[in-house]
């Protein structure tokens, strides 16, 4: 079973990892990652292919935003109640904000849609993206390199426990996200509280 999966990661391992970097990704690039590790993948065609699957898929939503950001917006509710955010994001911080679009959880795929829509040059978000693509494949693709290279010195027969170190390392991921879910989730509570509170003020006066 564990060969047929393997077989599997060699065979059709990089086309799953350009789809799943062309729409989000950092998950998928750090497990791809801990494979080039172990043999299954190399990491240079890991990174070249989530530098292409994450530079494709940003020059996507840009041009979208800018043929049809208003109807996707009206599609997706989720999205167009972060528009505003998103908007004030870009107006302040225009440049910095295209080249970390993909860093920001939560806004991955709004923000170029919304750099597209707005007046932002096309061609700067090309070289934004690009340069911005290569640093992030590099970056969590050595993440899950180095994991599994470190694993490899605590663990002498790592082929034996790869699937359980499979599990931690999602594991780990799913916990980051769980936090960062439960944080959030904290600091809208204490803004509506915050603003509950002012209104309850102004009423009071």
């Amino acid at each position: 079973m564990q060969e047929q999966v393997f077989a599997y990661l060699q065979q059709y391992g990089y086309g799953i990892l350009f789809l799943w970097t062309f729409m989000e990704g950092e998950a998928g690039l750090i497990l791809a990652g801990f494979w080039a590790s172990r043999g299954h993948l190399h990491l240079a065609g890991v990174i070249l292919v989530a530098l292409l699957g994450g530079f494709c898929g940003d020059q996507f939503y840009f041009y979208l935003g800018r043929w049809q950001g208003v109807l996707f917006l009206k599609l997706f509710t989720a999205f167009s109640r972060k528009f505003r955010k998103a908007l004030r994001l870009i107006e302040r911080y225009g440049t910095f904000v295209a080249f970390i679009s993909r860093y920001t959880y939560g806004f991955r795929i709004l923000l170029p849609l919304v750099l597209g829509m707005s007046s932002f040059p096309a061609l700067r978000f090309c070289w934004l993206n690009l340069l911005s693509a290569l640093l992030w494949a590099g970056l969590f693709s050595s993440a899950g390199y180095l994991f599994g290279k470190s694993a490899a010195f605590f663990v002498e027969d790592l082929n034996r426990y790869e699937n359980l170190f499979v599990v931690l390392l999602l594991s780990l991921m799913a916990l980051a996200w769980v936090m960062h879910f439960v944080i959030a989730r904290r600091r809208r509570g204490a803004a509506r509280e915050r603003l509950g509170r002012m209104k309850r003020n102004a009423r009071d006066r």
